[in-house]
């Protein structure tokens, strides 16, 4: 019996460093030039969002709605984001971005571990984080990987986003957010 924990364990441990590094260090590799999707100027005023949930098979199992209001305050973007879903009870998580420098952008949010780093180059913009969805319970963190892509109006963002543990797919979300 201990020696398959040992096997598991050692397995887990042997894919962390792979799954984090790639994490770590999103980039964008497609990408149009235009519209130019700066993060802080689109999520500044109010911008909502619909969409699903997919299980690792590809099958659609939860519908998510977001809304998110943003301010500039001190050159740091504060927003509050309500997640609404089909199947849990709203969450609430409020972010504060800020630019690094012209393409590098850290974030913070209630819920996350340590701070999302992401990069936009041209239309698209990509970061990642570690989300605590049970805060205080380190064994149910998940990284989060999301591929955002401003369209030709400047209003509309589509969001394709990764939920993994250990480095193995659990879910992804397609989103579309629109700013008002």
């Amino acid at each position: 019996m201990l020696l398959p924990r040992l096997l598991l364990s050692a397995v887990v441990l042997a894919l962390l460093p792979l799954s984090h590094a790639t994490a770590e260090n999103p980039s964008p590799t497609v990408a149009d030039p235009a519209p130019v999707f700066d993060p802080m100027v689109f999520f500044t005023g109010h911008v909502r969002s619909w969409g699903v949930f997919e299980n690792s098979g590809g099958a659609a199992t939860e519908i998510i709605k977001t809304e998110c209001s943003g301010r500039m305050f001190h050159g740091e973007l504060r927003m509050e984001q309500d997640l609404y879903f089909s199947k849990r009870p709203r969450q609430h998580r409020s972010w504060r971005m800020r630019r690094l420098d012209a393409h590098h952008f850290e974030a913070t949010a209630n819920d996350l571990v340590g701070v999302a780093r992401g990069e936009s180059r041209g239309n698209a913009f990509i970061w990642s984080f570690t989300l605590a969805t049970k805060p205080g319970h380190p064994l149910y963190n998940v990284r989060m990987t999301q591929h955002m892509y401003l369209q030709p109006d400047g209003r509309t963002m589509i969001n394709r986003d990764t939920i993994r543990k250990f480095g193995f797919l659990l879910a992804e979300v397609t989103e579309e957010f629109r700013k008002d």
